[in-house]
């Protein structure tokens, strides 16, 4: 049977647990006509680019589906017709790796290994942005005077 990638963009004012019914369905309507989902990724909340059918953010999922062509006729039928789609895209793939993660997952995982510590010094740039000049001003009627020499002055002027 040919192999088949589906996402779906669900609404975002629907729970996480509606999508997965979403996909519960998608996956009964396969079983009923031979197939079956390999694949199911949930990949959360997400921003979309533009506004779509008055949404800001959609519920991403990706199904890995091995089905005859009719059952997925029948999916991209019935996902176009659920009004908690918002879109959905359907390609034929050579092959599905249940085990290894979608690219969006990995990307993901990437950026929370990497480290958000320190990123380096700042190069020294103008107005002495640097991390190693501090923002001090060397003239001399900038620079700190001892407390002892302070007073001194006060008093000669009194």
């Amino acid at each position: 049977m040919p192999l088949y990638e589906c996402v779906f963009i669900a609404r975002n004012d629907v729970t996480q647990q509606q999508v997965e019914t979403i996909a519960d369905n998608v996956a009964t309507t396969l079983g009923e006509q031979g197939g079956h989902v390999q694949k199911r990724e949930y990949w959360g909340l997400r921003g979309l680019a533009y506004k779509v059918k008055k949404n800001r953010k959609g519920h991403y999922m990706l199904l890995g589906i091995d089905a005859p062509a009719a059952a997925m006729q029948e999916v991209v039928r019935q996902l176009g017709l659920n009004e908690d789609v918002l879109r959905e895209m359907t390609i034929r793939v050579e092959a599905i790796d249940p085990e290894t993660p979608s690219a969006i997952l990995a990307k993901r995982a990437d950026d929370r290994d990497r480290e958000r510590g320190f990123r380096g010094p700042k190069p020294a740039g103008r107005f002495s942005s640097g991390r190693t000049g501090g923002g001090r001003d060397d003239r001399e009627e900038f620079r700190a005077r001892p407390r002892d020499e302070m007073d001194l002055n006060l008093n000669d002027e009194m």
